[in-house]
């Protein structure tokens, strides 16, 4: 369930099946009139939300039930080896070709890759999938950026960049495979609004349920990413233009031991303050 957490001067915009509606300070007002994208892309868009809290009619919090992965016509991209975490795990899973993580997670360039179209990509409350080739799935909890059309970082969401390690780790250039396919990634539970860098003190926390018990729990902090949000904003938009703006996932610091792989039925919480939680449940097609 989403949890409302308010600290001052805070604005989330809630993409609900009934429209657009924003939360500014813990009072909420729908934004039925407005286009999802055009928001999106607004590069006055805190001070929009502003204006229309001054003028709209209060209504009540979005129902879990009612919201909708964050996105319209936003691809979303993201970015490998980011954290020490995942430089280590990447070298584990794969050992034919351990250095080419080791070189990514220091070199100047960083490791950007194309993740999910917005029909891909599962809201708050819906079914992720892993893939039934697949033996090795893991969940990847990561800080989304909301980047607009002129490549300014206006707000955050909470991204689950699924991967299949098993197929990644047989080879390298089999990443598209363990990243791309049906429900392979969720956002949400909502756009935090804000285009300053979170504290490097924000935690990101994975907790997976199995038949009720934890299967799994870990956390991280921004303060381990090794790039900042900036630099790789800006290494995506060179030479690439996206008119919708687009969603870059910034990397995973928890990984689950080797030995854990996900099944269907298990559900993903990921929490990040002062965004909120992001839940979704596992399925997998039948062979």
């Amino acid at each position: 369930m989403t949890k409302f957490i308010v600290p001052q001067d805070v604005m989330r915009l809630y993409k609900c099946a009934d429209g657009p509606r924003a939360e500014v300070n813990g009072r909420f007002f729908a934004l039925r009139d407005a286009c999802w994208d055009d928001l999106f892309n607004d590069a006055s868009l805190r001070e929009r939300l502003a204006k229309s809290a001054r003028r709209a009619t209060e209504t009540p919090p979005p129902r879990p039930e009612e919201l909708l992965a964050p996105l319209g016509r936003q691809e979303v991209w993201a970015a490998g080896v980011t954290y020490w975490r995942s430089r280590t795990a990447r070298m584990a899973e794969s050992e034919q070709a351990a250095d080419v993580y080791d070189r990514v997670y220091a070199a100047a360039r960083p490791e950007l890759f194309f993740k999910a179209t917005p029909r891909r990509v599962a809201g708050p409350g819906e079914a992720v999938r892993i893939r039934r080739d697949a033996a090795w799935s893991v969940p990847e909890p990561e800080l989304a950026v909301a980047v607009n059309a002129a490549g300014q970082a206006v707000g955050y969401a909470i991204g689950n960049d699924l991967s299949a390690r098993d197929i990644e780790g047989e080879n390298p250039l089999y990443l598209p495979q363990a990243k791309v396919y049906d429900q392979c990634c969720a956002l949400g539970p909502c756009l935090l609004v804000s285009g300053e860098p979170l504290p490097p003190d924000t935690t990101i926390r994975l907790r997976v349920e199995r038949g009720g018990d934890a299967a799994f729990e870990g956390s991280t902090t921004l303060a381990k990413l090794r790039r900042s949000v900036e630099e790789l904003v800006s290494w995506l938009f060179i030479d690439q233009s996206f008119p919708d703006g687009c969603f870059l996932l910034t990397g995973a610091g928890v990984v689950p031991p080797d030995d854990f792989t996900l099944a269907p039925g298990d559900r993903i919480r990921i929490a990040i303050d002062p965004i909120g939680v992001l839940e979704n449940h596992v399925v997998q097609e039948t062979a």
